[in-house]
């Protein structure tokens, strides 16, 4: 069950309570009230309201929150960027940070491109992170607003690929390339393409196979 951090309001989490008899109780909300075990997952922990971050500590700490508990066997997992990501984050109450196991998560170019392999990214947006796996990500993000190379941008080139087709205007392609990866990867990008486009072959030519190019731009 994945619930976003950043969305929440109070009563999202906590519920709102139902008066039963005499009493009031919190009802929980069905989004993650379950019968069996499951997986909650927090995705921007570091980005909630201090008011979602105090609910959070019995839902981490108890698996608990209001009056509801999460079935037996039950885990939590927080997730968020980090200050160094030049993200819109929150520093994290040390009481939160001290009751959580932090893992420090690395992208990995040859478990990217198994998955990309399975899940129809482009043949040169593959062929280019084999070539140069180091340019699947920017190892440091920009503290200005340019794009620089994730992952997930390289994915947006690839579905732009596919939309372009090969007929392609050369300015659409420029707009793609440069408006999701940083500056220097979109270079190398783009004359990996005509390397690999390029009509001639050299082996063709030595062969006489092919004649010799006799245009300028060739």
């Amino acid at each position: 069950v994945s619930i976003i951090g950043s969305q929440l309001a109070p009563e999202d989490l906590i519920g709102i309570p139902k008066i039963i008899g005499n009493v009031s109780k919190f009802v929980p909300p069905s989004l993650i009230v379950r019968e069996k075990p499951f997986c909650l997952f927090i995705d921007e922990l570091n980005i909630a309201s201090s008011e979602i971050q105090k609910a959070f500590y019995s839902l981490i700490l108890d698996k608990k929150i209001g009056e509801y508990n999460l079935p037996t066997g039950s885990i939590v997992i927080g997730a968020g960027n980090r200050a160094a990501d030049s993200s819109l984050v929150k520093q994290l109450p040390a009481a939160l940070i001290n009751r959580m196991i932090h893992v420090h998560l690395k992208v990995n170019s040859r478990l990217w491109l198994d998955w990309a392999s399975n899940n129809n990214i482009h043949p040169m947006v593959l062929e280019y992170i084999k070539y140069r796996p180091k340019h699947l990500s920017t190892q440091i993000a920009p503290t200005d607003e340019t794009p620089f190379s994730t992952p997930r941008s390289w994915e947006y080139v690839s579905d732009g690929l596919h939309s372009l087709g090969d007929s392609y205007n050369s300015k659409l392609f420029d707009a793609l390339v440069f408006g999701c990866l940083s500056k220097e990867h979109a270079i190398s990008f783009k004359a990996f393409i005509k390397q690999i486009s390029y009509k001639y072959s050299v082996t063709k030519i030595v062969k006489g196979e092919e004649d010799w190019p006799n245009k300028p731009e060739d």
